[in-house]
């Protein structure tokens, strides 16, 4: 599935505040947009808006053709500030889960925890991780359930500066294969990205 994504004059409320209004951002295959602003301006709320968690006051949400209810079903990933990962699960257990959730295959979940290296973690149950090590498992979905859109919160937080290194050329190998990266940051990315700065 090849997306776009285009937001065009899009206001955005949350608990009788506006966020933001007048919001535009064009993606193509390949790119990577940095959203950037303040504590409480909107960058998660956009993001969930994107992946259909909530609604916007007025303006438009397109995926280049593709219709809302397919690429959100099974064109994006959303990775938040939590991880979204049960306690009480094993690692492995969590992943396996997910991959097969999200239609992901076994051969690209192995990739995936080869490439974080997760294997030592998977018979450990993900309450006794770190956070960090938390995060690695949950970014390891993006590769074991491959996606063209990621909506990532953060993504670099809270890893250490070899992880994040890695990290990054994970997101670069991503948007060399076509894929698209909206993602919210507090510092730059280190990768060629288009820049959307929420302003209160």
């Amino acid at each position: 599935m090849t997306l776009a994504l285009s937001l065009g004059d899009l206001s955005l409320s949350r608990g009788g505040r506006r966020l933001f209004s007048g919001l535009n951002l064009r993606l193509e295959a390949g790119q990577a947009c940095a959203l950037t602003g303040p504590n409480g301006s909107g960058k998660t709320s956009l993001l969930r808006a994107v992946a259909g968690l909530c609604e916007v006051d007025s303006g438009r949400i397109e995926f280049g053709g593709t219709d809302p209810g397919t690429a959100r079903a099974s064109g994006l990933h959303l990775l938040g500030h939590l991880d979204g990962l049960k306690a009480s699960r094993t690692a492995g257990e969590e992943l396996d889960f997910w991959t097969r959730w999200q239609g992901g295959t076994p051969e690209a979940m192995k990739a995936a925890v080869l490439r974080l290296d997760l294997l030592r973690l998977l018979d450990l149950e993900v309450r006794r991780l770190s956070a960090g090590q938390r995060r690695r498992l949950a970014l390891a979905r993006l590769l074991s359930a491959p996606r063209p859109l990621w909506l990532l919160d953060e993504p670099l937080s809270p890893l250490d500066a070899h992880w994040r290194g890695q990290v990054l050329d994970i997101m670069a190998g991503h948007l060399a294969g076509g894929g698209l990266i909206l993602a919210a940051v507090h510092d730059p990315l280190p990768v060629a990205t288009v820049a959307l700065e929420i302003a209160p």
